[in-house]
């Protein structure tokens, strides 16, 4: 019989703490078949966020550390520049990202660090209860915009990929969603692009995924179908899928 598809060497074999329907682990697997697929294991380095995915650190089958709230850029950077000849990617949500660590993310674009990131946009805060993130859309209702998101109060979404391409020292900026199949395997592939950038030195590089969130969004978690239809409906409108910038 042939084997047509396995678990990947480079994820660990642990359950993971995700609430059903998140895109976390979706990602998590796609990240361990790009590092098996490069075979850049050995010399691969995590850094964890803070927020849904601060346990990244258990589920990948390879060194890793984490850090404060929203500075895996910087530790990575660091990290990068100490062992240049590490791959290193920091996997961060959109509030660790897009909030706390905006300064961070900035920095390490304008600087073109050579290291690779990993950006999970959910449009909320999942860990800590469902709070408005930068990401969050007008009229998109959470803990702290339980009316939806008013631009008056609170500004308009922040959009990542557009933000950075337009740094001279971004390099790869790409993003993709992981709520149908095809999505899925385009997510594979800018994973992919993203790591080989790194190895090649060609420089920085972002991918963001849009996820879905169904116990923040307030949608069933028995209907799958009803995140998967917000991000088609909803998020796409907000955040268009599409290579942003891509320096050969």
């Amino acid at each position: 019989m042939q084997l047509l598809n396995e678990k990947p060497k480079s994820l660990l074999d642990v359950k993971m703490h995700y609430c059903p329907g998140c895109g976390h682990g979706i990602v998590h697997r796609l990240v361990a078949e790009v590092m098996d697929d490069l075979n850049i294991r050995e010399k691969t380095i995590c850094v964890a966020p803070v927020g849904c995915s601060v346990f990244a650190d258990q589920y990948f089958n390879c060194d890793a550390t984490q850090g404060p709230h929203g500075r895996g850029p910087a530790i990575a950077t660091g990290i990068k520049r100490a062992k240049p000849d590490t791959v290193v990617f920091s996997y961060q949500g959109d509030g660790d990202l897009a909030s706390i660590g905006m300064a961070e993310i900035i920095h390490a674009a304008a600087r073109n660090e050579n290291i690779t990131i990993i950006f999970i946009n959910n449009a909320i805060y999942g860990m800590t209860g469902g709070q408005m993130a930068p990401t969050t859309l007008i009229g998109q209702k959470s803990t702290t915009s339980v009316y939806g998101r008013d631009p008056k109060v609170n500004g308009y979404p922040i959009r990542v990929c557009e933000l950075l391409s337009a740094l001279e020292g971004t390099r790869y900026a790409e993003r993709t969603t992981v709520h149908n199949v095809a999505g899925v395997i385009k997510t594979k592939n800018a994973i992919k692009k993203a790591f080989k950038n790194q190895v090649d030195g060609v420089g920085f590089s972002i991918v963001e995924v849009l996820s879905m969130c169904p116990t923040n969004w307030g949608t069933r978690l028995d209907n799958p179908s009803e995140a998967t239809k917000y991000i088609d409906e909803q998020m796409i409108k907000i955040f268009p899928l599409g290579v942003y910038k891509d320096v050969k």
